[in-house]
């Protein structure tokens, strides 16, 4: 073994210029793969922390998977008579017993949850109108679900206890009406109720839609607003481990019976793009690392083509078509490792430029930096990439040196 590596050092550097080409290959090949993995990788990884953050991991809502199966299916299910457009009972949506079904859910470890009422109603101020989602919650349990105290730019989420009248209103919503804190404001629902409410929180999430549609009120308040008393229509959960959700979703679907929806579940799209997504990246990085393969390759079998002689000589000595191939897989190992020690060497340089980059985004209030993966998976993806690609490119000439027929090299020479 000894003697091969020998054999391949000797190689390598007899050709010295071509050796540095092929080294610079897969250093430049390595970091960039390790930069640009890296800052793709920290991207998405991004998006899913802003996804899971902004969101609730897990939403019961006040409806089921299925519909209820019809009291006459349920006695005579193989009936020759079906019963058609039956008219379903009226009755007060919302979730039933929902203190019960909180503490249930509140038991489980790792688990916030916050009761939510939420209704549409129309706001009035000097003439204007718009449609907004009203959402009634309770300060002390929506803090610990939602980031939306973080969002606030004027007043707080306690005065909602401190004056039972009081609303919470987007940014783009009170630069439209032409609000400001403190100001009173008109909110009528579908069944009628008209009352006048004090703005006593303004926030801006950075989202439009959101900041312009979104308002809250104390929880007593919006149900005594649309007529739902005692009743809430969502719980919004947040966990310790937001990959739990799915399997805590069930968990609480299956013991309630309400329908429960994890962020996974809510976002398979989502993810099933950031899959594709990754797949691409990593196509598209490894690419460069098989062209910087090629350079091994073009040395090798130049160094084969040259030394046909000299392993005809070896194989005559007792070395074996294995051994000669030991010696030209070694040297595609030391180009290998050489230059993708290196690689990650200036990858990581490369990643601390990249995250020291930012980008002036005046719509969240200032800059922001590039997001960029430093944890150890991304190295090891890079070197694994830039080995494999190195010794590809190094065995299929060696595979050609170990087929070298001595005699007939050396009757030819003669």
């Amino acid at each position: 073994m000894r003697l091969q590596v020998g054999i391949a050092v000797t190689h390598l550097l007899a050709r010295k210029r071509q050796t540095l080409v092929s080294l610079s290959g897969i250093v430049l090949g390595t970091a960039f793969f390790l930069a640009v993995s890296a800052l793709m990788q920290g991207s998405q990884a991004d998006f899913i922390r802003r996804l899971i953050d902004n969101s609730p991991h897990i939403t019961v809502y006040d409806e089921y998977r299925g519909a209820d199966v019809q009291p006459a299916e349920l006695s005579w299910p193989d009936g020759a008579v079906q019963i058609r457009n039956v008219k379903p009972q009226t009755e007060v949506r919302g979730i039933r017993g929902y203190q019960q079904k909180l503490a249930f859910v509140a038991s489980i470890p790792g688990v916030r949850v916050a009761p939510v009422l939420s209704g549409s109603v129309v706001l009035t101020f000097a003439g204007r109108i718009e449609a907004v989602s009203l959402s009634g919650i309770v300060p002390a349990s929506i803090r610990q679900v939602s980031t939306i105290e973080d969002k606030l730019v004027a007043g707080s989420l306690e005065a909602l206890d401190a004056n039972p009248n009081g609303i919470v209103v987007g940014i783009r919503l009170v630069n439209k009406f032409h609000l400001a804190l403190g100001r009173n404001v008109s909110v009528a629902t579908a069944e009628g109720v008209v009352r006048s409410m004090k703005i006593v929180g303004i926030f801006r999430t950075g989202t439009a839609s959101y900041d312009e549609t979104q308002t809250y009120a104390a929880l007593k308040r919006v149900q005594s607003l649309l007529d739902r008393p005692n009743r809430v229509n969502r719980f919004v959960i947040q966990m310790r481990d937001p990959y739990q959700a799915r399997a805590v979703a069930t968990l609480i679907e299956r013991r309630i019976g309400y329908k429960s929806v994890s962020w996974l579940e809510a976002s398979e799209d989502i993810m099933s793009l950031l899959a594709v997504r990754s797949i691409i990246m990593y196509t598209v990085v490894a690419a460069i690392l098989v062209v910087a393969a090629f350079g091994i390759y073009n040395t090798i079998s130049t160094i084969v083509m040259e030394k046909t002689r000299d392993i005809a000589i070896l194989k005559s000595m007792g070395f074996h078509a294995g051994d000669i191939r030991l010696v030209f897989v070694s040297e595609g190992l030391m180009l290998g490792l050489l230059g993708s020690s290196l690689g990650l060497v200036l990858g990581l340089l490369l990643m601390m430029v990249l995250d020291r980059v930012q980008l002036p985004l005046s719509a969240f209030g200032g800059p922001t930096r590039l997001p960029v993966d430093f944890g150890s998976r991304q190295f090891l993806i890079a070197f694994g990439f830039a080995m494999v690609s190195a010794v590809a490119a190094a065995w299929l000439p060696a595979r050609k040196g170990g087929r070298v027929h001595p005699v007939d090299i050396l009757r030819g020479s003669l």
